[in-house]
């Protein structure tokens, strides 16, 4: 029997997709025919999915294939500005040496990191510790702080801590209203639209807020299509309506909160009218989402990127939040606000070190008590530590500077901000501009090909490693085949770094040994996995943090079953459902945010008078580094384009498939246009899925939220017309902003003004 065989018996390797938050599970199996080299098999019995799979994971194993994926190191030849294969001792020395003559010369801030929302627990573990040990480089961040950072800091503010859902998904059919704010979930995470569904099945109600009518809205029993950037002033006028209406729970507010007269106050200011002329949404649908959200005994409030990816995305949040606490929606069954996370391990990958201000067990760095634990743990003096860094677009923006704080030299893992990051053709520059860029991926992105070194990692299918879904719930990816024999875990890639750089231990490369070195790195912090095993996380389909290894004392009684009793002496079961007794706050309570509407960064003026919104489509994921090399995916969705109303398309001239150019105060973008009257005539739409001349990030606006520092990549003024006509006068100035973005499959090209890849 070969290895493979031995791993996967007959019924396959248990695991989950390699996409999005969900982390459905999957079998599986040998095939030697198929793309890949493996079939997926539906888990019907998982619970998150109940063998449900869009046909992203379907098709994941295609992304195994020798062609489609790295499988040498590739290295810069200085003469000729090109990529060439490479051994991994020679890339490894060079990336080394690289590193340690940044830090000798400029200092240990001027080396970074940036990591992805992608990478397993163990792995941002690994990589945390690494920048700040091996490196001593506060300079660390990651894709996930444009994933879901406002709703962590809203959640922080108002609870006392982060989880993107406080309760499992299976509550949601049994709840009696949900308002699902900014998430087209039915093309970014199919699967999950079941849940929706059998809520209005149950009885129960669905509101959808979302600029354009999505596919998710036309599920929904009230679809609310707010003007891009004011849902802040919705939520707010939803909360003076249950004020005026007198639906404000007044014991649960007395009994579990704080800060209510202050927001009680804020909210008053935004009545009706007022509202209406600011969002567009009439007033009647107002008191119909507030009737609809009160009538039954539990609701719930799910916010996406939509109200998230605004700079005000904080207060945003932390607005719905208020609607939720004001009517005892929250800490009860059924009942909450969560966020639907996005990325993999967008959950995960903020709980163990990767973000700028964190450390493993959602630790402050800040913290004294908190540097001392982990510092412990890592066997150093935690005045060693350095402080907190720069968010993500700060530290993309600080790249190649020529000044004392400038960051000369970046380790890239699992991201690829050429395509994903707001103002991209700005990014792209700064990462020209770097004396070193180092990426380890699993293929050769856009970004990858501006770098120096490329270091071919395994991926999903090939390695074992945990990684925390959107409920919070910890699962087990196992590794079902032998990567090719040129590639190296991510483990191995910084244990062997490490190494080179002075630090023989401490960086192990089985990932059940970093996980049971996480776990003691994150006792006692706010995501405890302490009493997690690789063990417990196969044999009970994942288990929730917090997750203690001290068993809990018996709950209270609570009605609906809130989560598991443990059994005396049995060790803690998790917990599938936060906030039943008390929040996660000092004194036990909530607190309100006292949150006013202000405009977005970018308000529509003569020049720029339209609204630009960004989003997923149904067959591509992220930055399409993965998905745009799958032949299915695709041709589903081979490129990008400009969604717009009928009546804004006759004031252009414009025909279905015409090629528009849209240009905001950063750069030009050009895609035929999708004619549609489910999108707002103020407002049009592009998804960001791709490189060249479509991509929209180009556009997006960097702009920052105070709190969360997340960028404003949801609202940003811009200009549409034929791509023809705009031609004629964008001038050189257009070539840079559209970026160059070679295709997949193109040769690798150098950094300078002409190379492929930006």
């Amino acid at each position: 029997m070969t290895d493979q065989a031995a791993r996967t018996g007959t019924d396959g390797t248990p695991t989950h997709c390699p996409y999005c938050a969900l982390q459905c599970g999957m079998t599986l199996r040998p095939a030697p025919g198929a793309v890949g080299g493996l079939e997926v098999v539906p888990r019907t019995a998982f619970p998150v999915n109940r063998g449900a799979l869009c046909g992203k994971g379907q098709t994941a194993p295609e992304l195994l294939a020798p062609g489609t994926r790295l499988t040498t190191p590739l290295l810069r030849d200085p003469a000729t500005g090109e990529l060439s294969p490479a051994g991994w001792d020679a890339a490894l020395d060079r990336v080394a040496e690289g590193l340690a003559r940044t830090r000798e010369r400029y200092g240990p801030d001027a080396v970074g990191v940036f990591g992805g929302g992608g990478l397993t627990n163990e792995k941002a573990y690994a990589l945390g510790k690494f920048a700040r040990l091996v490196l001593g480089s506060s300079q660390i961040d990651y894709n996930g702080r444009f994933c879901m950072s406002s709703a962590a800091a809203a959640g922080n503010r108002a609870f006392g801590v982060d989880r993107g859902l406080p309760f499992p998904l299976a509550d949601i059919p049994r709840t009696g209203c949900v308002i699902l704010v900014g998430s087209n979930l039915a093309e970014t995470m199919p699967p999950v639209l079941r849940y929706f569904t059998e809520l209005r099945e149950n009885g129960g109600r669905l509101i959808v807020v979302d600029p354009r009518r999505t596919r998710t809205a036309e599920h929904a029993d009230l679809h609310l299509a707010p003007r891009p950037g004011t849902d802040l002033a919705l939520a707010l006028g939803l909360l003076h309506l249950v004020v005026a209406e007198g639906r404000v729970d007044e014991a649960f507010v007395a009994a579990r909160t704080t800060g209510w007269e202050e927001a009680r106050a804020a909210a008053m200011a935004h009545w009706p009218e007022l509202v209406e002329r600011l969002t567009g949404v009439p007033v009647p649908r107002l008191r119909e989402a507030v009737r609809m959200f009160c009538e039954p005994a539990s609701s719930m409030v799910l916010t996406a990127r939509g109200p998230e990816q605004q700079s005000k995305g904080t207060d945003t949040v932390g607005a719905w939040i208020n609607l939720c606490l004001a009517t005892g929606r929250a800490g009860r069954p059924l009942s909450g606000y969560g966020c639907l996370t996005g990325q993999g391990n967008g959950q995960g990958g903020r709980e163990h070190g990767q973000k700028a201000d964190q450390l493993p067990g959602y630790r402050m760095l800040a913290d004294a008590e908190a540097r001392a634990h982990v510092a412990g743990v890592w066997g150093v003096d935690p005045d060693t530590l350095p402080g907190p860094g720069r968010s993500a677009y700060e530290l993309l923006d600080a790249l190649g500077r020529d000044t004392p704080d400038g960051v000369r030299a970046l380790l890239l893992m699992a991201s690829n901000p050429v395509v994903s990051a707001p103002r991209a053709a700005h990014v792209t520059e700064r990462l020209r501009a770097l004396d070193l860029l180092v990426v380890a991926d699993v293929v050769l992105s856009e970004s990858a090909r501006l770098a120096d070194v490329v270091l071919p990692v395994t991926q999903w299918a090939e390695e074992t490693g945990t990684m925390t879904n959107l409920e919070g719930r910890v699962l087990l990816r196992r590794k079902a085949v032998d990567p090719p024999p040129g590639c190296r875990s991510d483990l191995a890639v910084l244990h062997d770094l490490a190494a080179r750089l002075g630090w023989e231990k401490g960086f192990p490369t089985d990932p059940e040994e970093v996980f049971d070195e996480l776990r003691r790195a994150s006792a006692g912090g706010k995501a405890d996995y302490s009493g997690i095993t690789y063990r417990r996380v196969a044999e009970e389909d994942g288990v929730f943090w917090p997750c203690p290894e001290t068993p809990p004392a018996p709950p209270q009684a609570a009605e609906d079953a809130p989560s598991p009793a443990p059994r005396p002496g049995a060790p803690h079961p998790g917990t599938p459902r936060l906030f039943l007794d008390r929040f996660a706050t000092p004194d036990g309570r909530a607190r309100f945010a006292p949150v006013t509407h202000r405009p977005a960064a970018e308000e529509p003026t003569p020049e720029y008078p339209l609204l630009l919104t960004t989003g997923r489509v149904l067959a591509q994921y992220q930055s399409g580094a993965q998905t745009r090399r799958v032949d299915s995916l695709n041709a589903a969705a081979p490129g990008p384009f400009v969604q717009l109303h009928p009546r804004l398309a006759e004031r252009l001239g414009a025909a279905e498939g015409d090629r528009l150019a849209v240009t905001s105060r950063r750069g030009r973008a050009v895609a035929p246009a999708r004619i549609s009257r489910d999108i707002r005539p103020d407002t049009v739409f592009m998804p960001f899925h791709w490189p060249g001349e479509g991509r929209a990030n180009t556009l997006t606006n960097p702009a920052l939220d105070p709190t969360s520092r997340m960028p404003e990549f949801k609202v940003c003024a811009v200009r549409v017309e034929l791509a023809d006509h705009a031609a004629a006068g964008a001038g050189a100035k257009a070539a840079l902003d559209a970026g160059a973005g070679a295709a997949p499959g193109a040769a690798p090209g150098g950094r300078g003004a002409d190379a492929a890849g930006g």
